[in-house]
């Protein structure tokens, strides 16, 4: 049992996954401005507006089902457990990509700061740091996460204001100008479609507080929703059109201001001071997106575990109550991305993406289930037919405008980059929820081999030797017998004695032969007499009789007075 602790208030949840998706704002600008150019402020309007529409959905859904989860949860009410697994799969690889994306973005802008830091090992450190924090409590996490959420909101509004006066003295003439510049994708429908599907990199981190829920006082949950909608509704496109005010189209889209384009803009309107300013915010605040990743991914794995989707192993708390075996687990994956990377983030990019847009998708879907399968449960509110429609349509648009756009810097396609890190967390997942299949499939095929292993060593044993003797000594038949326990596979012997028409075998040996029944009992002993002459005729009359190859017969060393040569007895071992 772990104790009761106190729930999350608007501004500590809002803040937890807040810091995610405002966050955003330091490359989003950039990557439409990319690809919409002039248009950039038009698409970022655009997902404002389904981010709007996703406001309702999200919050029928959490409200009617206020379950830890997100789109898992969704679609474990309504559907079946494997489509709630490819929800969940896609969930924790978008944690994942934005884990490690964040933290080494943050620690590439630390590097601006400290040039002789190195990068990956920071990485590192910031991942560990976080996991710590969120192992030692949510309530913790929650007052960094403040911290770091007003210290960006407050960067910004600095920023906005030197931005705002600069303007005033020079004017709108640079933004204008911008207007009357060629487009990159050749048409304006194609520049807003495809500066669309790259705006909605933007809404990342508006699953993550469905994830939490749980952890969120009463009534929370669609108050984080409304302001970070208020948030990227209001600063992402702001920051395009100031963009666009200040630099020209040719100088936004080169590859320098992608990744720095706040600082560029704040060295711009307000010298180094103020770039110093943008860039150790973007540390804190893509540090708290690492934190919203951790809170996020442990309220999610926490439900797939008490689903037994995962092993029960993972629901150990600590006196805190986090899962941190669960925390654990997740910096441990988080790193080796990173490392197999090599930091080349790049690389998360098609991962990134197109797993939390298909989460997106997955959760409109979740919300038209409920509406079907679910009419009768209460809930809080409500979203319009059309208002799900029209936002799963924009979400497929968004997916299918990254799995077509042209990859850059010869990096290869997101669908490519996507597919192995899919495949893999969806083997394991699959693994999990048919084990029970899997463990009979495997104990039938035991069993198989189990049976035909036993058969081959049956076959093997059951194979008979022979040994002839004259009426040896107990030792010399003893030295047979161990000769024949130490080399040969058998389980069974004859031990034969080849005597003249008249003569009679000597009680000393089959009391010898007994004897050795008794101290052999692993070895089945078939004492038989033979009146014969012993040769090479003999030896083959028996082997055809007894069906015993030749060199599975054995005999003692001949002396000076035998008749016939070793190589005459075809194959007769010679043992003792």
């Amino acid at each position: 049992m772990t104790k009761t602790h106190k729930k999350l208030g608007e501004l500590a949840s809002t803040a937890i996954c807040g810091n995610d998706i405002s966050s955003s704002v330091l490359y989003v600008s950039a990557l439409s401005i990319f690809y919409a150019g002039q248009y950039a402020w038009i698409t970022l309007l655009i997902v404002a507006f389904v981010l709007f529409l996703f406001r309702k959905i999200y919050g029928e859904v959490v409200g009617a089902l206020p379950l830890n989860g997100g789109a898992y949860n969704a679609l474990l009410n309504t559907t079946s457990k494997q489509l709630a697994s490819l929800a969940a799969t896609l969930t924790l690889l978008s944690y994942m990509a934005t884990a490690v994306i964040s933290g080494n973005e943050a620690m590439h802008y630390l590097h601006h700061l400290i040039p002789n830091m190195p990068v990956i090992v920071a990485t590192i450190v910031l991942l560990g740091i976080f996991a710590t924090l969120t192992i030692g409590g949510i309530t913790e996490s929650a007052k960094v996460a403040i911290g770091i959420f007003i210290f960006h909101l407050f960067s910004l509004l600095v920023l906005t204001l030197f931005i705002g006066y600069y303007l005033s003295q020079h004017g709108l003439s640079q933004f204008f100008e911008n207007q009357e510049a060629p487009l990159r994708q050749g048409s304006i429908g194609m520049a807003i479609f495809f500066g669309f599907a790259a705006s909605m990199l933007g809404v990342s981190g508006f699953e993550s507080s469905a994830n939490f829920v749980e952890e969120q006082a009463d009534g929370v949950f669609p108050k984080t929703l409304r302001n970070m909608w208020s948030v990227v509704s209001v600063i992402n496109p702001l920051m395009a059109l100031f963009a666009l005010a200040l630099f020209a189209l040719p100088v936004l889209q080169s590859d320098a201001y992608q990744n720095t384009l706040l600082i560029e803009m704040g060295e711009h309107v307000g010298g180094k001071w103020m770039g110093v300013l943008i860039a150790i915010d973007a540390v804190l605040v893509l540090s708290g997106a690492v934190l919203t990743s951790y809170v996020g991914v442990s309220g999610l794995l926490e439900r797939m575990t008490l689903d037994r989707i995962l092993p029960q192993y993972f629901l150990k708390k600590n006196s805190k109550g986090s899962s941190y075996r669960i925390i654990l687990m997740f910096f441990l994956l988080s790193v080796s991305v990173l490392l197999i990377t090599q930091g080349n983030v790049k690389l998360l990019a098609g991962v990134y993406t197109i797993s939390f847009l298909s989460v997106m998708a997955l959760f409109g879907i979740g919300n038209i289930l409920l509406k079907v399968k679910r009419a009768k449960l209460p809930r809080p509110e409500q979203a319009s037919w059309i208002a799900v429609i029209v936002a799963i349509i924009a979400v497929v648009f968004a997916l299918s405008g990254n799995v077509l756009m042209v990859p850059r810097d010869g990096m290869p396609s997101n669908i490519t980059i996507f597919m192995p890190y899919f495949l893999t967390a969806m083997g394991f997942i699959f693994i999990m929820l048919n084990r029970i299949i899997i463990l009979r499939s495997f104990l039938r095929i035991v069993k198989y081999f189990n049976s035909k292993i036993i058969k081959t060593i049956n076959d093997i044993v059951k194979q008979e030797f022979v040994f002839f003797t004259k009426g040896d000594h107990l030792s010399n038949l003893n030295k047979v017998m161990l000769y024949i326990k130490q080399n040969e596979h058998t389980r069974k012997i004859k031990i034969v004695t080849v005597l003249n028409k008249d003569e009679e075998v000597s009680i000393k040996l089959k009391t010898d032969i007994e004897f050795l029944d008794r101290e052999y009992p692993d070895i089945d002993i078939d004492f038989v007499v033979i009146h014969d002459t012993f040769g090479p005729k003999l030896i083959n009359k028996l082997s055809n009789e007894w069906n015993i190859p030749v060199n599975f017969m054995f005999i003692g060393s001949p002396g000076d007075k035998f008749p016939y040569r070793v190589e005459q007895l075809g194959g007769v071992r010679l043992i003792i």
